[in-house]
């Protein structure tokens, strides 16, 4: 090859022809170095003919500077690129960044300095110091990293270093990752999971591409079972990835792992040190990495020899990107099955519509575990109607509920109540002229965070610590909670069961990995009487003295206008309710609700999951929805509300007329302010048969907008915020 295009990471740029100089050996895949004017940059050497570029002739060429020392990409992730950037409406280079999404990796082995505590003390001591060495207990890591965990500046962690406070550790930036033992603690399963173990080794041991949804109810084993497929995948050399859908998940998985298999699996996600990450992507690129945990954008890595996909907790809405490149981890882990020719499993104790679709039509193989292990039973589950049963006055437990927490307390068993809104309260208002505190940048409420003292809009992150006084009238001590959150819920528990040992568990409070970890070993020795908590904690967790499940506001996520609605508030009470009775004891489920007839409440007390899918189903059908018709969001935004508006209508102005796809607004976005620019939005529902993306690249294609406005795309859309 002497002439080549590459695929950089520039959208603005497109694919680029270089030259490859004379003795300098490329192949579609390799990442090299190439000129752009005065800079140098990276970019993946694409197959020929693949990608649409403006011609330029031989003579003009610039030669490329360098191959950089990694494997070259695989084959089926470049098409997986491909796929990903067309499905989705996405660049090419936007997808290619989550690939090569450590710099670091690709400069090739090296050893780097990192910096730990030696045991000496500083000359003199200092507010600042005390307080790094206080946070560097058990720490090792660069000095950038080293700030950022203590929050004192890198000068101040020099003079530590100066005093021999700090020591600095030689590491192998590439040093490898423990082994993983297929044999190591081989479980003995029932018939019912040895049979599926069996149907996933053999897909396996056979390979070819075979999607697999993993449909069996909560506490049956679904982890243990996809774990005999990984070990058949080890046994054979091949690399296993498997994708949870929180960080707070991964701590107890990687325990679980860790016991069966007897050393823990390499992980990715977006808490890792810069240092880890490079690690990783090139253990993963050389193919010494065995098993891969991570999150939605493990699915871009560039995998060796790739063997198996794990999606685990397949139906969870956190697989959707909701930025960038909006792709969902579930859709996107099917396809690079089939590029690979690997098998796939879609994990769920609640399955997506769209997956059980997918498994009616034969696509999907279904393979279904119906019982929990080990003769536990499923939860009792009933409703107390909030309008009949109602609570105190300045309360949010009904009475009913309260008096299980009490009889689980005096039995010294674990309960969790479940409320899906962080913090203590939605809204804080003045009580003396109604004023309510919005985020400056979005249009929502800032929601009070006592634990933390602040009020936070959880959209753009904005923060701001309460004022003593309403900023519009003056009055002092004016300020009231409104509604309830986790926190509220927490205090009110600690009031009703002073003896009682209450955490909070919300992606506030188990931010990292190592809170997430303390949380489980807390929960698994006893140590906490009541869990209160977000969706976080409606799937993966393993209680066996979790007897009690409340769900204090089954209500709270049929509200707004998500059309999917009652699948996602479905499958959240399901989820939460298994945590109930996982051990011998039985356990029981209360949702409180005001809505007790509505189809999705009655079919949770009645454990009628076939009949809440049918009719959901049906619904679906008539109204021309996923799985039986698609959607795709066109998101139109600017700092200036009247040139988001005007852009928009010139969107709409120029629609597409065509017999099976329908374009819906533009309206403004029900969150019309978001982290400062002004939002619409259209809606496009079109027929299966509708070639929706094609559609949307020449309407909108036609369009010079200005650069102060953006326009998005999301195919698929889980949000219509």
């Amino acid at each position: 090859m002497n002439r080549v295009r590459l695929l950089v990471l520039n959208a603005a740029l497109g694919p680029l022809d270089y030259r490859v100089p004379d003795g300098m050996v490329v192949k579609p895949g390799s990442v090299v170095r190439a000129p752009l004017g005065p800079r140098e940059i990276f970019g993946i050497v694409w197959d020929e003919g693949r990608l649409d570029a403006n011609s330029v002739p031989d003579s003009k060429l610039r030669p490329i500077f360098g191959v950089l020392p990694v494997p070259p990409l695989p084959d089926e992730l470049r098409r997986l690129v491909e796929w990903t950037a067309d499905y989705y409406c996405a660049s090419p280079a936007a997808v290619a960044r989550m690939v090569l999404s450590s710099g670091g990796a690709l400069k090739g082995p090296a050893t780097m300095t990192e910096y730990r505590l030696s045991g000496a003390e500083p000359e003199r001591m200092t507010a600042q110091r005390e307080q790094a060495m206080d946070r560097l207990q058990g720490e090792q890591a660069t000095l950038r990293e080293l700030a950022a965990l203590t929050g004192v500046s890198e000068g101040v962690l020099r003079g530590l270093v100066n005093q021999g406070v700090l020591e600095p550790v030689a590491v192998d930036c590439d040093r490898p990752f423990p082994r993983a033992d297929s044999l190591y603690a081989v479980p003995v399963l029932n018939p019912e999971q040895q049979a599926v173990a069996d149907r996933f080794i053999a897909a396996v041991s056979d390979g070819g591409f075979t999607p697999f949804l993993l449909d069996g109810v909560t506490g049956s084993g679904k982890t243990e079972v996809y774990f005999e497929a990984m070990a058949a995948a080890l046994e054979r050399g091949k690399q296993v990835l498997v994708l949870l859908p929180e960080i707070a998940l991964t701590e107890a998985f990687l325990k679980r792992f860790e016991d069966r298999f007897g050393a823990a699996p390499v992980t990715w996600h977006s808490s890792l040190k810069s240092t880890e990450r490079r690690r990783a992507w090139r253990a993963i690129a050389s193919g010494e990495a065995q098993v891969v945990v991570g999150a939605r954008s493990a699915l871009f890595l560039p995998y060796a020899k790739l063997g198996l996909i794990v999606v685990d907790e397949a139906h969870e809405i956190s697989f959707k990107q909701d930025d960038g490149v909006r792709y969902n981890a579930r859709d996107v882990a099917i396809m690079r099955g089939r590029f690979a020719k690997i098998p796939v499993v879609l994990a769920s104790a609640t399955p997506a519509l769209e997956s059980l679709q997918m498994a009616e039509s034969g696509v999907y193989q279904r393979v279904e575990l119906s019982a929990r292990y080990g003769g536990a039973q499923l939860p009792a589950i009933s409703v107390v109607d909030l309008r009949n049963d109602p609570p105190p006055r300045g309360r949010w437990l009904a009475p009913k509920l309260v008096e299980q927490l009490e009889l689980r307390a005096e039995r010294g068993e674990q309960s969790l109540l479940f409320l899906n809104r962080r913090g203590y309260a939605p809204l804080t208002l003045c009580r003396h002229c109604g004023y309510r505190f919005q985020c400056p940048n979005c249009s929502a409420w800032l929601v009070e965070h006592r634990f933390s003292q602040r009020l936070a809009c959880h959209h753009c992150g904005h923060e701001t610590p309460p004022p003593p006084a309403c900023p519009e009238c003056g009055t002092q001590d004016c300020l009231v909670a409104c509604g309830p959150g986790v926190e509220r819920i927490a205090d009110e528990v600690a009031e009703l069961l002073p003896e009682a040992r209450v955490a909070v568990a919300t992606s506030d409070t188990l931010n990292t990995p190592e809170r997430a970890s303390d949380f489980i070993a807390m929960a698994q020795a006893k140590q906490i009487d009541v869990i209160v908590g977000t969706q976080l904690v409606t799937k993966g967790f393993h209680f066996p003295e979790l007897t009690l499940v409340g769900v204090v506001d089954a209500d709270l996520g049929l509200e707004g206008g998500d059309l999917r609605a009652a699948e996602r508030t479905y499958q959240q009470i399901a989820q939460v309710a298994g945590r109930a009775g996982r051990g011998t004891k039985p356990g029981e489920v209360l949702i409180q609700t005001r809505h007790p007839d509505a189809p999705v409440i009655t079919a949770l007390a009645a454990g009628d999951r076939d009949a809440f899918y049918a009719a959901e189903t049906e619904a679906r059908r008539e109204a021309g929805a996923p799985p039986f018709g698609r959607w795709a969001a066109i998101i139109v935004s600017s700092e200036d509300e009247a040139e988001a508006r005007d852009a928009a209508r010139a969107i709409g102005g120029k629609r597409p007329e065509l017999p099976d796809i329908a374009i819906l607004g533009p309206a403004p976005a029900p969150l019309a302010l978001l982290r400062g620019r002004y939002r619409y939005r259209l809606l496009v529902n079109a027929r299966r048969t509708a070639q929706l993306q094609d559609v949307i690249r020449e309407w909108l294609g036609a369009f010079q907008l200005p650069n102060s406005i953006r326009v998005s795309v999301d195919i698929d859309p889980y949000s219509f915020v």
